[in-house]
């Protein structure tokens, strides 16, 4: 039995109005893509005190047919083409090789009959974004709300921290909390760092020796990397900063790193890049402050043995911000 099929409900209540309701029995192909795509629930919530309570039951049947279009493989929303099998099953035609061409749930085989009728569906729903409980109110045709949430400003970020494949996402401040009892990331206040390096053999750079410090100032939280990894044949160190928020926001903010020794310096200036952009893109795109191997050691002073920088820097908002 189809979710909407709640007739007497929503005549029983005073002042409202269901444009479509999809009785049990009318759930044909044309029928229901029809009378799905007319769906919309018209009441006054200021002066119908029964009006949250239908509301809920409204965005209860939409969110069950959320469900209806979410693939059993991937668990996403299913785009046109949408597969289905002699049974009836549905699959989005994107994890159709992912299954060896058979059903995930009946394993018969799946050919390329197309379930036209969920598609008409999808072309005509509306539905609100993925990530409406953590704050986004918009609502899309089907089509475009999946395009839409990828995109989307209040989607989880990823977890920053560059040494593990880590696979937490959440907000900003899951993710802080995530850092420092998880990680085990130290957490600054204050708008300066004073980040010292130090590494006994300068000459093993495998796997990418890296450190990350979080900072907080003007009420935002940023994470300062620094690492080492081979370009081409030779190794070199990297420091950069990360926004953690929108790249709109980063913009807001600018930094400088500046490293020295023996009466030379070499300084970086430039804007924060935000998690959103993954650890590996910023590092490989050489946004930040690059100090080859040779100039290291001579910063370090002494011999070539250890290796000891000391990396200096601020944070400031950008005027107009």
């Amino acid at each position: 039995m189809l979710l909407l099929d709640m007739k007497e409900a929503f005549t029983m209540a005073p002042g409202s109005s269901i444009v479509t309701v999809v009785p049990e029995s009318d759930c044909g192909d044309d029928g229901l893509s029809e009378a799905l795509g007319g769906i919309r629930l018209d009441v006054d919530s200021a002066s119908k005190p029964w009006s949250t309570s239908l509301a809920n039951v409204a965005l209860s049947s939409l969110a069950g047919l959320n469900d209806l279009l979410e693939c059993p493989v991937c668990t996403n929303s299913m785009r046109p083409p949408i597969l289905q099998c002699p049974n009836g099953h549905t699959i989005c035609s994107s994890c159709k090789h992912r299954v060896d061409n058979h059903c995930p749930t009946c394993r018969q085989e799946l050919g390329n009959i197309r379930c036209l009728a969920l598609e008409k569906v999808a072309d005509q729903l509306q539905l609100p974004c993925k990530y409406q409980s953590m704050g986004c109110t918009e609502i899309h045709p089907y089509k475009n709300k999946l395009k839409h949430e990828e995109l989307c400003r209040f989607r989880p970020y990823s977890c920053p921290y560059a040494g593990s494949e880590c696979l937490i996402t959440g907000d900003v401040p899951f993710l802080v909390s995530h850092l420092i009892n998880d990680h085990k990331v130290d957490l600054h206040e204050g708008c300066t760092f004073n980040h010292r390096y130090v590494k006994p053999n300068p000459y093993e750079v495998e796997n990418a020796t890296w450190m990350l410090t979080v900072f907080k100032c003007f009420g935002q939280h940023f994470c300062l990397h620094f690492e080492a990894f081979l370009l081409g044949m030779a190794p070199v160190y990297m420091a950069f900063l990360r926004f953690m928020g929108e790249e709109s926001e980063a913009q807001g903010f600018g930094y400088s790193l500046e490293v020295g020794g023996g009466g030379r310096k070499l300084t970086w200036q430039g804007t924060p890049r935000s998690i959103r952009d993954s650890h590996r893109k910023v590092r490989d795109s050489f946004d930040g402050l690059i100090i080859h191997r040779n100039m290291a050691l001579f910063f370090s002073g002494g011999g070539k043995q250890e290796l000891k920088l000391r990396v200096t820097g601020r944070i400031w908002r950008e005027q107009g911000q």
